[in-house]
């Protein structure tokens, strides 16, 4: 699959959408901060320019009930099978555990 959007756009883009979830749910910066742990200078920050790590994003979204929905979408997709064989193959293969090496 083909990105369409580059990784700072997407940053500021998820910014934004947290930043509106917040004001929906009438929480200041200083209530999310205090609510999520996450610094209130980092959590401006993060409005403002998109920059944040990953277990601050993961605190925000548990206090905005968003994590469930963030953790689903990471979820691998079912594979329709379309005969047995596809379904025996599969539970006979080996689990990954690493990429192939290059």
């Amino acid at each position: 699959m083909i990105a369409l959007m580059s990784p700072s756009k997407a940053q500021r883009l998820i910014a934004e959408n947290i930043r509106e979830h917040r004001l929906q749910r009438n929480l200041t910066q200083q209530e999310l901060s205090s609510r999520s742990g996450v610094p209130l200078s980092t959590l401006r920050k993060f409005e403002q320019q998109g920059v944040l790590s990953l277990e601050s994003l993961l605190k925000i979204l548990m206090v905005l009930g968003m994590l469930d929905t963030v953790v689903n979408a990471t979820k691998i997709e079912e594979i329709p099978f379309t005969s047995i064989d596809e379904i025996i193959a599969l539970n006979a293969a080996p689990k990954r555990k690493r990429a192939r090496s290059k």
